[in-house]
């Protein structure tokens, strides 16, 4: 008798961002560590000279928590609202980067 069993394996995907708000190390090391700090999101990257978060994330939601996460620290993806407070709280977030690089 055979046992066959299916292995799901997760696609990966992987994208960048055009962000607001991108001033320093301070923002990125931010940044870096939050996102790092979710489920399912890896191999994070930003380039200050092009304003790009670049990571790699497993289903549409994990895609869509990264983006609610970037903007409540301060950095909206390019094309959203940016209102005074996410640019207040992204000097407050930059701040803290560069405490903890």
């Amino acid at each position: 008798m055979f046992q066959i069993s299916l292995v799901t394996k997760k696609q990966i995907m992987r994208t960048s961002v055009h962000i607001q708000n991108l001033k320093c190390c301070g923002c990125e090391n931010t940044i870096i560590n939050r996102l790092s700090e979710m489920k399912n999101i890896s191999d994070v990257e930003v380039n200050y000279e092009e304003r790009t978060v670049t990571f790699d994330y497993h289903t549409n939601h994990d895609f869509e928590t990264a983006k609610h996460l970037l903007s409540r620290i301060g950095y909206p993806i390019v094309g959203t609202e940016n209102k005074l407070k996410t640019k207040a709280q992204s000097y407050l977030s930059c701040a803290v980067g560069r405490i903890k690089k």
